[in-house]
């Protein structure tokens, strides 16, 4: 049924793709969407196979200051709200926006060049979307960032159904966010041939204690906070990214919290160091329809120490290849007790380690 579900979705997709020619409704209305399947072969697990990945529609409004964006993801298995929200732009500089926004923190939009991200992640400190309102200012020079998110982006931390790795509500780990202020400053320097982004993130959350007959876990609402420093060097068709951060959660006689993300929660150190760093370089060629390939080595790492928790290493081989309207990765990801490549979660120790790495090919059709 999984699989019939994914054919028709499939179907559905191309049709609008290629015979609903006219992506651009109106001069302030724009719709759009991918479409992508995706193959993976891991050395720690005999499942390789090629599948449909996700489905999405974007929705993006542009009309006299007024601007609007949403988008929405069907994977093989579940569906999710990626980002919504509406806002106003006062001049050139400064804009406000409601709703389900991405979080401002750390390198952006990413801090990271291939599919699978970095370990930040996977901790909920990148490419992570709450519901809120954010001020943004950015000219020539300075960007600054204010935004204050009363609630992850279903307001249910046991909803394990999404796409940004929120704090989760489970048995063990009963919390979810209540409530989150972000700030963020970076300063642009440029000269003829370097771009220079530098900048710095502080985040305060706090987490309401979800006590039920089903855990005997005691603990009280609590807090947590997060900085970061960041660098990201443009130079010719080189990229370099750097990055430090530290969070902590105050857990109560616990160095653990859960997270969720795609159906599944996890376990994280409540505290830790983590260090990112990326180099990408751009590469133009005329290879058929392939246009331009962009190769990277992403590497971070987070540094864990306490009762039950160890270090989790991440690293990224890949390039970024553009056809068309086809834009894939091919990745090749080594992990040392890292969720999603045969760790525990991120971390955390479950006794003796080892590397663990896989293949993932995406490929994806942008419209």
């Amino acid at each position: 049924m999984i699989v019939l579900k994914g054919l028709v979705v499939m179907c559905l997709s191309i049709l609008v793709a290629f015979s609903a020619n006219a992506v651009k409704v109106t001069d302030e209305l724009d719709l759009g969407g991918a479409i992508r399947v995706n193959y993976g072969w891991k050395d720690y697990a005999n499942d390789s196979k090629l599948e449909f990945e996700l489905f999405r529609v974007d929705v993006n409004y542009k009309d006299d200051g007024l601007f609007a964006s949403a988008q929405y993801r069907w994977y093989e298995d579940i569906d999710v709200i990626h980002h919504a929200y509406a806002g106003y732009k006062f001049n050139e500089e400064q804009s406000i926006q409601i709703g389900v926004t991405q979080v401002p923190f750390g390198l952006l939009p990413y801090g990271a060049h291939s599919f699978w991200f970095s370990a930040n992640y996977y901790l909920g400190f990148e490419d992570d979307y709450d519901a809120g309102i954010h001020w943004k200012y950015a000219d020539n020079t300075w960007r600054l960032d204010l935004a204050y998110f009363f609630n992850d982006e279903y307001a249910d931390g046991a909803r394990y159904d999404r796409y940004s790795f929120d704090v989760a509500n489970t048995q063990d780990s009963p919390y979810e966010e209540s409530g989150q202020l972000n700030a963020r400053i970076e300063r642009d320097l440029t000269t003829d041939n370097i771009k220079h982004k530098i900048g710095a993130s502080l985040q305060y959350s706090k987490l309401d204690y979800l006590h039920t007959v089903n855990s005997q876990v005691a603990g009280e609402d609590t807090d947590g906070y997060a900085a970061s420093f960041h660098w990201q060097v443009d130079w010719a068709k080189w990229q370099g990214q750097l990055q430090y951060m530290y969070y902590e959660y105050d857990m109560p006689d616990r160095e653990r919290i859960a997270l969720s993300a795609f159906a599944y929660p996890f376990e994280i150190a409540s505290s830790a160091d983590v260090l990112t760093l990326n180099f990408s370089r751009s590469i133009d060629v005329e290879w058929g329809p392939i246009s331009n390939l962009n190769c990277y080595n992403d590497f971070s790492q987070v540094f864990a120490s306490g009762k039950g928790l160890e270090d989790s290493i991440q690293n990224v081989t890949g390039c970024a290849i553009t056809a068309g309207k086809f834009y894939s990765y091919v990745d090749w990801i080594a992990g040392n007790n890292m969720w999603f490549i045969n760790g525990p979660g991120v971390g955390i120790s479950q006794g003796e380690t080892e590397w663990s790495s896989r293949l993932n090919i995406n490929i994806g059709l942008y419209f």
